[in-house]
């Protein structure tokens, strides 16, 4: 019986396991605040699918909630001047954004291109939930920044701009 339970789970595995590449980014995702990074929260996963990049965070130490969760232009994570002030995760430029959209319409849309699934956080501070980013892939997002924000994501404009999400609090290049 017990041999017959690992063959089935075997076969049920095996093809879960044909829809990633064995090439795979990695990002460390540390707190930023105004005044540099911080904390290590943890590591997200980059792998290609025949869906599009999944995406698999390991993270914990978060607000529980749901958050924007953006590929953010630039590989860096610190600070940068805003408005007149220095602010959290800034020198991580905007979304990314190849072809010049100009629109945050979220990740099943032609807007940017690093809008991506909200990041779920349980409420023990953890963040283990895979999304799909259906338009990307490793090659698109190398050399830039995975950013998490305070609260979560619209996917519009309105009422304020790039989803309302608020304050960026975590942020990772990925490698």
């Amino acid at each position: 019986m017990l041999s017959r339970i690992l063959l089935a789970t075997t076969l049920f595995l095996l093809p879960a396991s044909a829809l990633w590449a064995a090439e795979s980014a990695t990002a460390t995702v540390k707190t930023v605040d105004a005044k540099g990074v911080g904390a290590d929260l943890g590591k997200i996963t980059f792998a290609e699918s025949k869906w599009g990049l999944l995406i698999t965070p390991d993270l914990s130490g978060l607000p529980p909630g749901a958050h924007g969760f953006h590929i953010h232009a630039k590989a860096q994570c610190g600070p940068a001047q805003h408005e007149g002030k220095m602010e959290a995760g800034f020198a991580a430029g905007g979304h990314l954004d190849p072809l010049k959209s100009g629109k945050h319409l979220g990740p099943y849309a032609d807007g940017h291109a690093g809008d991506l699934p909200p990041l779920i956080v349980g409420a023990d501070g953890k963040a283990t939930t895979p999304v799909l980013a259906p338009r990307l892939t490793l090659k698109d997002v190398r050399g830039h920044s995975v950013m998490i924000h305070a609260g979560g994501d619209n996917y519009s404009d309105q009422p304020k701009p790039l989803g309302g999400g608020g304050a960026r609090i975590a942020c990772g290049a990925i490698e």
